[in-house]
């Protein structure tokens, strides 16, 4: 009898702290819904200013608005000035917080050509669904006037990576609006260089590294898996470019004339990224992929339990065949990987010209996973370009020079930065995962390392926090692209995911 007794007591305690939470979810939607007019308001003027990191006034701009924008809502925030672009800080002292959590997200954004997109990156649009699907441009809503959750927001930014700087501040809004009680000090760092390769950042982070601690910093970077279910990542790819640039003569001759004689350079370089790779897309460079930490237990058991939607992907994206030699997109993001971003040598189509060029240039991008060094993967590149033959140079040759060598190539390397992954198994790890579960009322899908490349490394090393990301956005965002947006389910969903973290026990 005692041990019935018991029993329902158990069972009721958890039927009230479940709807504990669900009643603190449902007060933070029931404030987003009265509020969506507004709150896209606001995201509107933020995704107004344009905010490539090169554009110091307009990077300056939006720094400005940002610490405001956290001052009207009580956030002790200031700029952390370095070299470049300022970084955006700001922080809620919680009285009785044993426990201290950061959130990342950056408010620059990959440059914008206005003639390639179906309208001006900076002069945001609402579209009652995807553009690929037809979307058509509709109005914002009025006060008390809700929005299709389906809904786009077109824009420069839309998703990577103002979306959950907004998300932030509405869940901030909504649980004082509910009297929810923030349970965790907060801080935020908002970087305005990430696009840019995060040059400056390892500078602020060294400057301000104690202001800077935390028990985990969040990261709100990136889109959610691409079945829509909930993300939680725990490792990020570094990354790394190299530029080569591939020499014939010294200027461009007549094809007629010259051709068969005089060698030509984007032939070579094709021949020569060629031998980078293998029909499989495995990389053919020596020791590409040693110094790579192995994976952990846990982390293969979530990578087990991750879903398989590559045949969906595949549609998606029209594609009959992939790399890889039949593993899955899971497997091979978290393996370092090499890919050509570009390749620039003359004109072609109806520019076209009948010459032998003079050069042939590509830029690469290899992501790297924990363990491997950025510089040692760039050298491991150029010991593979020295083994085809050619003479290797970080200056432009001059005429002794190419005289000299029948073969050269210019490879021209900026620093990258490293990879990183946090542990599954951490307090903090499964605190976080337990709050997002039980804010979005499903199952998470739990991944040791994210497709991208975010400088979580900086932050880590400088501050010897564990990171974890917790991304909010549509897969499907166009990020980097021409006609980026973000879907408003997404949007709401991050503010529900925001408000639980900072509240969470």
């Amino acid at each position: 009898m005692k041990q019935s007794v018991l029993a329902v007591c158990l069972i009721a305690l958890s039927v009230t702290s479940f709807f504990n939470v669900s009643a603190q979810t449902a007060s933070v939607r029931a404030y987003r819904e009265s509020k969506e007019a507004e709150i896209l308001r606001e995201f509107v003027e933020l995704l107004s200013i344009p905010n490539h990191a090169n554009d110091t006034v307009n990077i300056r701009r939006n720094a400005d608005w940002l610490v405001d924008m956290l001052r009207r809502r009580g956030v002790e925030a200031r700029l952390l000035e370095g070299n470049g672009p300022p970084a955006v800080y700001g922080e809620i002292k919680t009285q009785g917080a044993t426990r201290t959590v950061g959130f990342y997200a950056h408010y620059d954004g990959q440059a914008a050509d206005p003639t390639k997109w179906a309208s001006d990156p900076f002069k945001p649009v609402l579209r009652d669904k995807p553009l690929e699907a037809g979307g058509r441009v509709i109005d914002f809503p009025k006060a008390g006037e809700k929005v299709d959750p389906e809904a786009r927001l077109y824009a420069r930014s839309a998703s990577d990576d103002k979306a959950p700087i907004i998300a932030l501040m509405i869940a901030l809004d909504a649980l004082k609006a509910s009297s929810k009680a923030i349970t965790s000090n907060i801080k935020f760092l908002f970087e305005g260089e990430e696009e840019a390769g995060s040059l400056h950042l390892e500078d602020i982070v060294k400057r301000n590294a104690a202001l800077l601690k935390a028990d985990a910093w969040i990261c709100a970077d990136g889109p959610v898996h691409q079945t829509r279910k909930p993300l939680i990542y725990f490792g990020v790819r570094g990354v790394v470019t190299a530029t080569i640039t591939v020499y014939g003569p010294d200027r461009g001759l007549h094809s007629g004339h010259y051709g068969n004689w005089a060698p030509n350079p984007a032939m070579r370089l094709a021949r020569l990224l060629a031998s980078m790779k293998d029909d499989a897309g495995r990389v053919l460079i020596d020791g590409f992929y040693a110094d790579a930490e192995p994976l952990g237990e846990e982390e293969k058991k979530a990578l087990k339990d991750m879903p398989d939607n590559d045949a969906e992907l595949m549609r998606e994206y029209g594609l009959a065949a992939v790399d890889g030699g039949g593993r899955s997109l899971a497997e091979l993001l978290n393996e370092p990987s090499l890919n050509i971003d570009g390749i620039r040598s003359e004109y072609v189509g109806r520019e076209s010209r009948t010459i032998i060029p003079a050069e042939a240039t590509a830029t690469i991008d290899m992501r790297l996973v924990k363990g491997i060094d950025p510089r040692r993967q760039v050298e491991r590149v150029i010991a593979h370009i020295k083994k085809q033959g050619y003479f290797v140079t970080a200056e432009e040759p001059d005429r002794a020079t190419r005289l000299r060598y029948g073969l050269i190539a210019r490879v021209e390397s900026r620093d990258g930065y490293r990879a990183v992954r946090t542990s599954m198994g951490l307090a903090i790890s499964q605190q976080i995962i337990r709050a997002t579960e039980q804010a979005l009322g499903g199952h998470l899908v739990l991944a040791p390392t994210l497709g991208g490349s975010v400088p979580l490394y900086i932050l880590e090393s400088g501050t010897g926090s564990p990171q974890i990301g917790v991304p909010i956005v549509n897969h499907d965002n166009n990020q980097h692209s021409i006609n980026e947006n973000v879907r408003i389910k997404n949007l709401w969903d991050g503010i529900e995911t925001f408000a639980a973290i900072m509240t969470m026990r």
